[in-house]
């Protein structure tokens, strides 16, 4: 097998276990989970015309109706501290976990606050409440767009 070296640039602490470098180097920031499942769920309501991770928009959202200036982010909850179902950090560098976290929330409300003075609406879709019911998740973005 060969052996695969991270080159650390600051951003994260190094970690205890380097099987933890493996895991978090997989993770995606695009394309996730989550946001193909709000794609698969928009299909199946027969939704279309949207571009993903539109660029010319501000905070480049995960899915944007263009012509009707609809965004639509779909966030993990783990990553963007959901509300809903509160899930904790990890408890091995806590510190810069609390830390993280909360800077990705502050950048959400940024991203959101940016498209909303140019005249998007904007819907954040979480990953728990879509796994719950995929189906209401399609019809509020029907709704957004269909305004």
């Amino acid at each position: 097998m060969l052996e695969r070296t991270y080159i650390r640039d600051g951003r994260a602490p190094v970690p205890k276990d380097e099987r933890t470098s493996v895991t978090m180097s997989r993770i995606r920031g695009t394309n996730t989970a989550p946001e193909r499942a709000m794609r698969a769920a928009l299909c199946a309501q027969g939704i279309k015309g949207y571009r993903l991770h539109y660029a010319k928009a501000p905070g480049r959202p995960d899915i944007a109706f263009v012509g009707k200036r609809v965004a639509l982010f779909v966030h993990g909850c783990f990553w963007h501290k959901c509300p809903h179902c509160k899930r904790t950090a990890p408890k091995s560098n806590s510190t810069w976990w609390r830390k993280k976290l909360e800077t990705n929330k502050l950048r959400d409300l940024r991203k959101q606050r940016q498209l909303r003075t140019v005249g998007w609406r904007v819907i954040t879709v979480w990953e728990c409440r879509l796994r719950a019911n995929a189906k209401v998740q399609a019809d509020r973005v029907r709704r957004a767009v269909d305004r």
